[in-house]
């Protein structure tokens, strides 16, 4: 019984070290793993599946934790044009273009642009059919050595 008391207050905590990292309200959220050569990664994660959630995005947002990224999951595979941008996005990102399978098909980098139109900022254009992409800190995929051809452990698609 004290082992069972102990893991449910250790979820507890898992839980609000999680919901406190200052993300979007009523996001799904979950934890991801990144298989790399070398190793495996955790990434805490929220979850943009709907097109508002997405094109929001990480608007606004003035830190993101080091451990922490979103993941855009589309209903069907995203042609090579497919694009993000950086409109309101204070921070610099690195974006991975996932397969339906979580390979990692592209990496691109993408620097702040505080711009209000959309015009004002460029868009980045995945280069490679998509299911799903995956934004964190800038930095956080080179630090670690994750490539294209290694693998993202997608949660179920809906």
């Amino acid at each position: 019984m004290r082992v069972l008391a102990s893991l449910v207050m250790l979820a507890g905590l898992s839980t609000t070290a999680f919901a406190g990292d200052g993300g979007t309200p009523g996001l799904e959220r979950s934890r991801l793993v990144i298989d790399s050569d070398e190793r495996r990664h955790v990434l805490n994660v929220e979850i943009a599946r709907e097109p508002r959630e997405r094109s929001r995005g990480l608007m606004g947002r003035e830190t993101l934790p080091a451990e922490a990224g979103m993941l855009f999951v589309y209903p069907r595979e995203q042609p090579p044009q497919g694009a993000f941008w950086m409109r309101n996005t204070l921070i610099p990102l690195a974006i991975a273009f996932l397969g339906g399978d979580g390979e990692i098909r592209a990496i691109n980098h993408m620097p702040p642009c505080p711009g209000e139109r959309a015009g004002d900022c460029p868009s980045y254009p995945a280069g490679v059919a998509f299911r799903a992409a995956l934004e964190v800190n800038d930095g956080y995929f080179a630090a670690r050595n994750i490539e294209v051809g290694d693998r993202v452990d997608l949660p179920p698609w809906p």
